[in-house]
């Protein structure tokens, strides 16, 4: 039975998965009372969790494994004094007591985007804008009816839009509101109006939120307006310039700390 190897690691890797000095202290301790009775051999224990990468879960349950080894003392030569043992076994109880590393969650985000003109049926009436292609998604998707955006985490999210707004209805001003709308119910405060003059007059209403969303809540963008010739509208793409859609929306939850 071969003598495990002494494992040889910088403090920079140490700090990899260990959370501050005092605790590197303690495994670089814990690995020299390893070295001074290194002639106790081992069965199946690797200690290969010394790689930068290494995760600090995996250090953790083969230093368990170290543990019960040494509790088998009859295997332990006359030189592996009690003494010596018991200072290891306190500093693993020590690492063991030690909070566990800081996780990350992978950041969320959606991009999506209609190709269709969208029309108001009746004016003053709110409708949901709908979305029929899906650009990017991780954990942001559209769901049914395809107004609905849903987010699978809870977080803070940052809602942008661009709507291509049109006119049609003679030389007259005619207004929209757009606001958001979160689980069927609309966010207080946070509708805007445009107001469009001009036979065929293009406009872009263009702005963002902020949503605290929990997982499996959604949210919709709303809009109104006060005259049918107010329309959402999607232009083709020509030789020069890319199609246009009636809306384009991205969400993403970089607005608050993904460490948990």
């Amino acid at each position: 039975m071969a003598v495990p190897p002494r494992l040889k690691l910088t403090r920079d890797q140490l700090a990899s998965f260990l959370q501050d000095f005092e605790q590197i202290k303690q495994f670089e301790k814990l690995f020299a009372t390893v070295d001074t009775i290194s002639t106790v051999t081992l069965d199946d224990i690797s200690l290969a969790a010394g790689n930068a990468g290494a995760d600090a879960n995996d250090a953790l349950a083969q230093i368990v494994a170290l543990k019960a080894a040494l509790e088998l003392l009859d295997r332990a030569p006359a030189s592996a004094t009690t003494e010596q043992i018991d200072d290891l076994q306190d500093q693993i109880a020590a690492l063991q007591q030690s909070p566990p590393p800081k996780e990350y969650i992978t950041p969320r985000f959606g991009s999506f985007y209609d190709t269709t003109d969208q029309t108001a049926a009746v004016i003053n009436t709110a409708y949901a804008i709908t979305f029929n292609t899906t650009d990017l998604s991780y954990g942001v998707t559209r769901g049914s009816p395809t107004s609905r955006i849903y987010v699978d985490s809870s977080n803070i999210y940052n809602v942008q839009f661009s709507a291509q707004v049109v006119n049609t209805s003679g030389g007259g001003a005619h207004r929209i509101w757009i606001w958001p709308r979160k689980n069927g119910t609309n966010v207080p405060d946070s509708s805007t109006v445009i107001r469009i003059q001009g036979n065929n007059t293009e406009t872009v209403a263009a702005w963002n939120f902020l949503l605290k969303m929990n997982a499996g809540d959604y949210f919709e963008l709303m809009w109104e307006v006060d005259d049918l010739g107010v329309q959402l509208l999607a232009d083709p793409a020509t030789a020069v310039h890319p199609a246009i859609p009636s809306i384009i929306l991205t969400v993403t939850d970089n607005v608050s700390s993904l460490e948990v």
